[in-house]
Parts: structure tokens; C-alpha cells; sequence
């Protein structure tokens, strides 16, 4: 292509350098790429004025990557402008990895990235969940005097707290010589994401100590941290100091204490808190409906309040989102109505596999298997793909109902039809269909074909089974097995001593106690909220009381009970 002389247009550089300046602002791409098509035309020298850095800078802020690449790969030598635009570029695109390398790049070349680059560095990190990659971006940063900085110093804090890492987060905390609101809220999320909120607490403590004031994050943070470790009675400790400080709870606040109530099973208080929520003026949102009150109506198995919700759901135009349709199909469910399932599973427009597994479940539960089949083969006649929930919502109908061959089928069509790898949870339905279907031999087959460690409900079904159809030989096998499996474990032990004690085969759980004590293998106490007079209760204290009653059975004792947590020490 000819190109025209620069003076042909009546334009100049700076001309050019302004608009693409501009377009870069604005995130106008059309406009910007007529500008770089005029360059292009112009037969302009690209050095001048480092016009391809400024092109690589608006693609990049368009989000046009694919452009901005093949600018910047046309540049020799590319200036902390470009590539600064192609970090932040990738990184706001989600592509982590590239934000990376285009660091890596720049530090080949002996460029610096600013504050703002680290900053950005840093969410990567999170979105990668890459701590290691985060450790030499600190470094880094440490060496260029970016730390001292109150903002990259909180980036870090977050960075490691959202990595796991908070004892790093801790280090960071400890060496800043100032703080803000920011650094102290994250470091309190931070504990309360591992479950330490008494840690969180004392910092929350001393923020105030220290003459900052805690913010609606702060405040969400730490009663979001109670509520998800289920210390409700905390959550509204804080959430009653909270309203006395003048501070009004936000929605985020709100679902955060509906929703630990009903984690903690206590759905009348989580409707009572609701109403509360709704006098105050505060609308539920997504949120509030699918974790708060429909599994709340669920827990209640109350018709009359489920059908309440719905309504309130409908009239704030939720109803068509799939996820509260799932919800709503779910708490039906568990409400004993198949029929009100069915008109949301029906009216959903278009339905995703949530959708789907919800009413199979809801068939299955029901007695309705064929109905939960007949679902099951529409989803693949609609094109959707089955995933590991749909499956153990199949398995588990087939086995509630007793199809054995069905279950088989389905269970075997698994890996070679749909390519899903079978997990605990499959291979625990099947065992449960064998056995209530007496077909301990294939039972015990399947259990020793399981690839992965052998879970106690599989255990359990298979022992329930063959006490039912009288097949000890099989049990004494499987609990054989199970202590070659998990010899360095206590839990094969327990397992085998409470399948002989529920037989009344004292002598024999004497021995496994025995060889459990002689292998110098004991379960960790455990620590009960069940309160003695004297004290706490440990589950080691019960661990003793089912040794005495093993000792007065074979005495000839009245007790004729043993206690469900087994002999294990």
C-alpha cells in the first residue's frame, strides 16, 4: 500500500498522540483503531512520540488483547508504558498467568513497574491462589520500597489472608509502622476465614484501642466470622453492640446471621430475625432467599410459611432466577409437596443442571423413582450434561426403592458413558442398594474394588447389611481387610469392635482392644459440648464407660448397651 505524507493529512504527532490518549480514556476502540489505521497510511515513523506503546496502551484499555499482542511483539525495545499496560491489561481480563509473565518480561529488561502495578500483581496472586508466585512479588516489591507504602503493605495482608496464609499476613501487620481501617479489617476477615475469630476479636479490640473507628466491612467481617463458625450467640453479641453504636446493618449483615441460624438448625429464630429484617426496611436479596428462609422452611417442613415465602419471592420478581427456583424445588421437597415442586420445576424458562437434580431428588425421596428416571433420561434427550450430584440423586432413588439392575446400569454408565469419576458418595449408594437387595457377596466385591480410602458410611451400610441377612463370615472378611488397610489408623479398630460388640462378641472386642492398645493406636479425644457438673466432657470419658460395660458383660452384668463411639482409646 502507498503510504501518504504526514503533511498530506495537515496532522502532526501530537495530534495522533492525543487521540489515542483519549480513545485509551474513554475505552473507545472503533475510534481508536481509525486513528491507528491513519498511522498506519500516514507512513509515520512509530518511534516518535513511542506511538506503538500508546496503541499497545488503548487496545490493552479496550480489552482487544489479540491487538494490543501483536502491537506490542512489533516493538524492539518496549518502555515500562507498554508493558505496564499489558500486565494490567491481562490481569483485569482474568488471565493471570500472562499479567505474570509480562512482569517476568519487564524485569528482563530492567524496568520497574509503579505502585499500581504491584497492586494489581497482587490480585493475580489471589486469583491464581498462587502464595508462592505472591512471596516473590513481595520480595520484589520489598526491594523497590513499595511495602512502606499503607496501600501495597494492605495488599499483601489480603493477598495472604485470601492464599491461607495469615500467619504471613501477620509478619506484614506487625512491621507497619502505620495503619488504616483497610489493614485492620482484612487481618480480622483473614481470622475469620480460618475460624479464629477469638484472634479476630482482640484485633478488633485493639483497632479501637488504637483510635480507628471499625466500618460496616469491619463489622460484617467479624459477625460473618461467628456466624459461619456457628457461634450464633456471638454473631449477636456483636450484632446487638453494633445497633447500640448507632450503626445500621446492612443486608450483608443481615443474611449473615439468618444464614447462621439456620447452619445451627434454628429456623423459628432465623424467621424471627427475618421479619425483624423486613420492618427495619431492608429488602432480602438473592442471597438472603437461597441460604436464609426457603432452607429455613425446609428445616421447618412448614407447608403454610413455605407457600408465605414463595409468595414473598414472586412479588419481588426473584421467582425466575434459576438458583432461587433450585431452592424453592428443594424446599418443597423437604416440605412433603412433589405436586408445588413440580409447577417450579415446570415454569422454570430455562433450566440448568441444579435445576434438574433438585426434582430427581425430589422423586427419589419420595418414592417416586421412575418419575426421578424418566428425569433423568430427559436430561440427556435435552442436550444437558449430568454431572456428580445428578448421579448420586439417581443412585440414591434407586437405592431408597430397591431398583438394583436400574442402579447398576446407571452406576456402571458412569465412567464409560459420561466420563464422571465415581466418588464415595456413589460408591456408598450401590453398596446400600446391594445390600438392602441381599447381594452381600457383590456388597463386599464392590467395597474392595473402591479406589480411594474406604469412608464409614460405606462400612456401615455393608455391616447393617450383613447383620440383616446373617453373613458374619463376610463382616469378620471386610473388617480384616479394613485393619490391612488402615492398620496406622484407629478407625478400622473402632469399626470392627463396635460390628462385634452390636453382635454381642465380647471376648472378640476384648482382642481387637487389645491389638489396638499392643499397635499403641488411639483416636484423639474429642471434646463434647455436653456439660458435667465437674467440668467439661471429653469423648475420652466415654471411650471409658463403654470399657466398663464391655467388663460387666463379660462378668455377667445388667448392662446390656454399648456406647456408639466404640472401645477406641
Amino acid at each position: 500500500m502507498k503510504t501518504l505524507p504526514l503533511k498530506s493529512f495537515g496532522l502532526f504527532p501530537n495530534w495522533f498522540a492525543t487521540c489515542l490518549h483519549k480513545c485509551l480514556k474513554e475505552k473507545a476502540l472503533r475510534p481508536g483503531k481509525q486513528v491507528h489505521a491513519m498511522l498506519l497510511t500516514s507512513g509515520m515513523d512509530m518511534k516518535v512520540l513511542s506511538m506503538n506503546s500508546k496503541l499497545v496502551g488503548m487496545y490493552a484499555s479496550c480489552g482487544d488483547m489479540s491487538s494490543a499482542r501483536m502491537v506490542f511483539e512489533k516493538i524492539q525495545n518496549p518502555n515500562v508504558f507498554a508493558l505496564n499496560w499489558m500486565v494490567l491489561a491481562y490481569a483485569f481480563n482474568g488471565s493471570y498467568e500472562e499479567a505474570i509473565g509480562y512482569f517476568c518480561l519487564m524485569q528482563e529488561l530492567g524496568h520497574v513497574g509503579n505502585k499500581f502495578t504491584f497492586l494489581i500483581l497482587l490480585k493475580a496472586c489471589v486469583g491464581l491462589m498462587d502464595v508462592k508466585k505472591g512471596k516473590k512479588i513481595h520480595a520484589v516489591g520489598k526491594k523497590m520500597g513499595f511495602v512502606d507504602e499503607v496501600s501495597v503493605a494492605n495488599a499483601l495482608i489480603d493477598m495472604y489472608c485470601k492464599c491461607g496464609r495469615v500467619c504471613y499476613a501477620q509478619r506484614v501487620f506487625d512491621t507497619m509502622v502505620k495503619r488504616d481501617v483497610a489493614t485492620w479489617t482484612s487481618m480480622i476477615c483473614g481470622y475469620c476465614n480460618i475460624g479464629k475469630t477469638g484472634k479476630a476479636l482482640d484485633l478488633f479490640q485493639r483497632m479501637k484501642l488504637e483510635g480507628l473507628e471499625p466500618n460496616d466491612f469491619t463489622w460484617n467481617a467479624m459477625i460473618v466470622g461467628y456466624a459461619r463458625d456457628g457461634d450464633i450467640k456471638g454473631a449477636f453479641a456483636l450484632f446487638s453492640r453494633m445497633t447500640r453504636e448507632r450503626l445500621v446493618p446492612d443486608l450483608v449483615t443481615w443474611n449473615a446471621i439468618i444464614s447462621g441460624l439456620v447452619q445451627s438448625q434454628q429456623a423459628g429464630e432465623a424467621f424471627k430475625l427475618f421479619r425483624d429484617m423486613l420492618v427495619s426496611g431492608i429488602k432480602p436479596n438473592l442471597v438472603t432467599t437461597v441460604t436464609g428462609f426457603l432452607p429455613a422452611c425446609g428445616l421447618t417442613g412448614s407447608m403454610q410459611r413455605g407457600r408465605e415465602i414463595h409468595g414473598l419471592i414472586y412479588r419481588m420478581g426473584l421467582d425466575i432466577n434459576i438458583f432461587v427456583a433450585s431452592a424453592l424445588i428443594d424446599m418443597y421437597s423437604k416440605c412433603g409437596s412433589v405436586r408445588n415442586a413440580q409447577n417450579v420445576f415446570d415454569r422454570i424458562p430455562v433450566k440448568n443442571i441444579a435445576s434438574w437434580n433438585a426434582m430427581i431428588g425430589c422423586y427419589g425421596k419420595h418414592g417416586m423413582v421412575e418419575s426421578s428416571i424418566q428425569l433423568f433420561k430427559r436430561i440427556q434427550e435435552e442436550g444437558m450434561q449430568a454431572n456428580e450430584v445428578t448421579f448420586i440423586c439417581i443412585l440414591s432413588a434407586c437405592s431408597h426403592n430397591g431398583l438394583v439392575e436400574e442402579g447398576l446400569n446407571i452406576f456402571r454408565s458412569m465412567k464409560e458413558s459420561y466420563g464422571i469419576e465415581v466418588g464415595k458418595e456413589h460408591y456408598a449408594c450401590v453398596v446400600d442398594l446391594l445390600c438392602c437387595s441381599g447381594r452381600m457377596v457383590e456388597a463386599y466385591e464392590l467395597v474392595k474394588e473402591t479406589p480411594m480410602e474406604v469412608p464409614e458410611s460405606i462400612v456401615g451400610a455393608f455391616f447393617n447389611g450383613c447383620k440383616i441377612c446373617g453373613r458374619k463370615d463376610l463382616a469378620k472378611m471386610m473388617a480384616q481387610d479394613i485393619l490391612k488397610m488402615e492398620m496406622k489408623k484407629p478407625g478400622g479398630y473402632v469399626t470392627l469392635s463396635n460390628f462385634y460388640a452390636a453382635d454381642g462378641d465380647w471376648e472378640e472386642v476384648e482382642n481387637v482392644r487389645k491389638m489396638m492398645k499392643e499397635s499403641n493406636n488411639h483416636k484423639k479425644p474429642g471434646f463434647s459440648w455436653v456439660e458435667k457438673r465437674n467440668g467439661e466432657g471429653k469423648e475420652s470419658d466415654k471411650v471409658e464407660m463403654g470399657a466398663d460395660k464391655i467388663k460387666k458383660h463379660k462378668n455377667g452384668g445388667e448392662s446390656k448397651d454399648l456406647d456408639s463411639t466404640g472401645i477406641g482409646g
